[in-house]
């Protein structure tokens, strides 16, 4: 699925390696080049919480949403109870929009998710 959506240019999923060894998982779910936004997300092994690491992935990637393929808004969806999950957009300036109630299916239970958002203007100006 990940290379059939590379190859349609509507996203892609890279691995983030830190030191030789696979850590976490990045990418963009899906580009919707008609309104020029994606939604972009995110994994990292807990024992490499705390590092900058995925703080760092995610600012190349957003350098590479607004500079390289054009687009105008990035969201991303963390989960109303993963606060370290909360913490990569706020510290990166996204704005954050409001929850998505029981919008996720996780182990059989509903998760609410907080959406942000980052636009190209706002991204800019900094």
């Amino acid at each position: 699925r990940g290379l059939l959506q590379f190859a349609d240019g509507n996203g892609f999923q890279c691995g983030i390696w830190y030191v030789g060894t696979l850590v976490g998982v990045i990418g963009l779910h899906e580009i919707n080049h008609m309104h020029r936004k994606t939604s972009l997300g995110y994994y990292l092994d807990k024992q490499f919480e705390g590092r900058g690491i995925m703080t760092q992935a995610v600012e190349a990637l957003i350098k590479y949403c607004f500079d390289e393929i054009d687009l105008n808004r990035i969201e991303i969806s963390a989960a109303a109870n993963n606060e370290k999950s909360q913490a990569i957009p706020e510290r990166l300036g996204f704005t954050r929009e409001g929850m998505l109630r029981d919008n996720e299916l996780l182990n059989g239970i509903y998760s609410s998710s907080y959406i942000y958002s980052l636009l190209k203007s706002e991204y800019n100006s900094k």
